[in-house]
């Protein structure tokens, strides 16, 4: 029997089962750091600790999507190591917030299987649960994933595909934010002068700047949440296939989007939810990442005066600059720039 770890494949798993993940991560003021340098986010909650404390919380929390490619890291080996695409997000919901010295934890369920028509692939549903080290929930998701079969005679297992919601209510927003003091949120530090009452449905937001990826730089980020995904690292091997080169781990894309968003919604402090999103083109080094955002939903948190909901629809592109927003082609087909269409909802101070 080998030693080593060849991950599973599709037909490794079974509906219901659950998986420990290794290995705990403690995350320290290091990883805040290094994680600031590859995406320059500037949100001032998560940026100074006395901008913070001023407003309600004990301290700096960690940025919400570090924690979650935290979280997902973890899942790599076991759900996605043989994986030839992440396919989407569903049902994300960030439940307590995160400090620089919480040890961070995963477990998953496979809520869903479906081999695909091709025999040679299938597509794993999973839900996966973050953890602190004293059992706070800190995060709970799903997605999908297409994962390769060892055997292609292998056989099928009975297709069982979840039904994930849409989005989720604003009554389940806000967990993982304390009751805020907005008269102490000072707008000339935060960055923006708009609050939660200033954004209407409908509106879309030009984020105008533009990141491009590094090679290293992407590769750097995926090593530190520990995502072991071979699609990113090994040359030898994708240099033979289909692209010819790694493919950008998708959170990467995802955070470059987040950060660029401050320029436009400044305010936006917290990612309270990941009510859904795909992958809708790869990405690769050399590619410079825009962003756009449109509100798709404006609601108060029930029970709250201090903080409201944005339901924002973000769309990454490669390459374009999105003043004219690409979405579709004419044809109704997503735009090929576009690289990413995540559904979030996000917190703003009143």
């Amino acid at each position: 029997m080998s030693k080593t770890n060849s991950g599973n494949f599709f037909e490794d798993f079974r509906i219901g089962q659950v998986i420990r993940h290794a290995t705990p991560r403690t995350v320290n003021a290091g990883d805040v750091a290094l994680y600031q340098a590859l995406y320059g986010s500037r949100f001032a909650l998560q940026s100074s600790a006395a901008f913070a404390r001023a407003v309600g919380y004990p301290d700096a929390p960690l940025d919400d999507l570090l924690v979650f490619h935290v979280v997902f890291g973890k899942t790599v080996p076991d759900i996605s190591l043989n994986a030839i695409a992440n396919l989407g997000y569903a049902g994300g919901r960030f439940l307590a917030p995160v400090y620089p010295g919480d040890t961070l934890s995963t477990v998953s369920e496979v809520i869903g299987l479906k081999e695909n028509s091709n025999r040679k692939t299938g597509v794993v549903y999973v839900r996966s649960t973050g953890y602190k080290s004293d059992g706070t929930e800190v995060l709970d998701y799903a997605r999908w994933v297409m994962v390769r079969k060892r055997d292609e005679d292998a056989p099928a297992p009975e297709p069982v595909v979840p039904k994930l919601p849409d989005h989720l209510p604003a009554e389940a927003l806000g967990n993982a934010v304390p009751l805020l003091d907005p008269s102490k949120w000072d707008d000339d530090l935060s960055g923006s002068p708009h609050r939660w009452g200033d954004y209407h449905v409908g509106e879309r937001i030009d984020h105008v700047d533009g990141t491009t990826i590094e090679e290293a730089e992407h590769q750097m980020a995926t090593r530190l949440f520990q995502n072991t995904a071979k699609v990113h690292f090994n040359q030898y091997t994708e240099g033979k296939g289909r692209f010819g080169r790694r493919l950008v781990y998708g959170g990467h894309i995802i955070s470059i989007a987040r950060s660029l968003t401050f320029n436009g919604l400044g305010n936006a402090f917290h990612v309270a939810a990941i009510n859904g999103g795909r992958h809708a083109n790869p990405s690769f080094a050399g590619d410079t990442i825009h962003a756009w955002s449109e509100v798709l939903d404006k609601q108060p948190i029930p029970g709250r005066s201090d903080v409201g909901a944005l339901r924002i629809r973000l769309v990454a592109t490669k390459d374009r600059p999105c003043a004219d927003f690409p979405d579709r082609t004419e044809t109704g087909e997503t735009d090929p720039a576009v690289a990413l269409d995540l559904d979030l909802w996000v917190l703003l101070p009143r």
